[in-house]
């Protein structure tokens, strides 16, 4: 395996770092702060995206800086996955920045479905403008009602009547939901009880405007809307849409979605990653320039060898990371079924620890908005449940070590 960056990849890293460094990093703060002011509350029908994340996008459009994950050299920047790993490592320092560059969950994930299983009609009404950043999407799948760490639990129901598609149910955690640009949703649901447990569901696009579609509300995390954003309950009540809408076939809901989760948990880990870094380099600073009884933080309580736990904890979930990147780049998404499964543990858990020593370094400033490693806290322990708990990933892992006994 090499992990190695190509002359690609390194110019990728020097471009997207450069602009990060003009233009991300010194309105961070500014961005977060104004967001939060002019979208207070959980009314999303009044929520409004910032003017200067509207700016950038179009700046880093322009300059090419579009669509980096996707593996196409006319539709994205033809990037593989290993090459676009360290990309993504580097905007998950500020937390809009995927935005900014059209690399921004779900709609990743949903243009990749799209990509990969959409057919013209589909990848032309709904692809494009998703490319073009006209839109944005969600991805209906995790129920309020079932165990959804057992994806089969799926109740939200597809029945087909004639040329139509009728479609019934709840999902919430649905990410994006309360964005203004928020214009479609995959819906994944059970169509072929009869079936297989996995051949039961399908996914069906859905235009949020559709009569019968009810946004309930937008769930808090840790007390933040996250606006704009936001994290979506949405009932669907004999919701109708024509048969064309359905994605691959009947009965194929969970091919599509491993298909769909495994580059999208590498973009997970590496924007965590990315956090981390930071979060220890705030650390680093924070423990050099503060003193307390007469000493620089660092010195004191173990700080240092906390320090080094912290950068090999972050250089071994990176290996790990581009381990799994690879293997999905070379040998497929169903050969890298150990790695992506522990990268989904290994990784938000180290970051947890890292931002947590960060703010134990800062104090109470820890805790606040003036750093952003309060934000960083809680997307570590939201990772922890997003695309499966812990325990889901670890028993993957363990069923297929112990399959090489039998």
């Amino acid at each position: 395996m090499d992990f190695g960056h190509s002359d690609t990849t390194k110019r990728y890293i020097e471009r997207v770092s450069a602009f990060m460094a003009q233009h991300v990093f010194p309105v961070e703060e500014q961005v977060y702060s104004e967001i939060h002011a002019a979208n207070p509350t959980g009314d999303w029908t009044k929520w409004q995206e910032h003017p200067t994340v509207c700016e950038l996008r179009e700046l880093a459009k322009q300059q090419g800086l579009w669509n980096l994950f996707l593996p196409d050299a006319e539709l994205g920047q033809g990037l593989t996955t290993v090459e676009y790993a360290p990309l993504a490592e580097i905007m998950g320092q500020v937390l809009f920045a995927p935005e900014i560059f059209n690399c921004n969950a779900p709609d990743t994930g949903n243009m990749e479905v799209l990509y990969h299983f959409g057919n013209d009609h589909q990848k032309q009404t709904w692809l494009t403008p998703l490319l073009n950043g006209e839109i944005r999407s969600v991805f209906g799948m995790t129920e309020p009602d079932v165990a959804s760490s057992d994806a089969t639990n799926m109740q939200a129901s597809i029945k087909q009547k004639g040329n139509e598609l009728i479609l019934n149910g709840k999902k919430w955690w649905s990410t994006g939901l309360g964005h203004p640009r928020a214009k479609v949703m995959i819906f994944m649901g059970l169509s072929n009880p009869e079936n297989d447990k996995h051949s039961q569901h399908s996914m069906v696009i859905v235009p949020l405007d559709a009569p019968g579609i009810t946004i309930e509300r937008m769930l808090t995390a840790y007390g933040d809307y996250d606006a704009p954003y936001g994290h979506g309950e949405i009932t669907l009540d004999n919701v109708c849409v024509p048969l064309d809408n359905l994605i691959m076939g009947m009965g194929k809901g969970f091919a599509i979605a491993q298909g769909r989760l495994g580059p999208g948990r590498i973009h997970h880990c590496m924007r965590a990653i990315g956090m981390a870094e930071k979060s220890l380099a705030l650390a680093i600073k924070r423990g050099s320039e503060r003193i307390a009884f007469g000493r620089p933080l660092l010195q004191l309580g173990g700080n240092k060898e906390r320090i080094a736990n912290a950068r090999m904890a972050i250089e071994q979930a990176r290996l790990l990371t581009l381990q799994a990147a690879w293997k999905i780049d070379n040998l497929g998404v169903k050969n890298a079924m150990v790695d992506i499964s522990a990268i989904k543990v290994v990784i938000p858990n180290m970051l947890q620890d890292v931002v947590d020593f960060a703010v134990q370094m800062h104090g109470g400033g820890g805790m606040s908005n003036d750093f952003p490693l309060a934000r960083f806290a809680a997307a570590a322990r939201a990772l922890r449940l997003a695309d499966g708990p812990d325990e889901v990933h670890m028993g993957m892992v363990s069923r297929l070590e112990l399959k090489k006994y039998k």
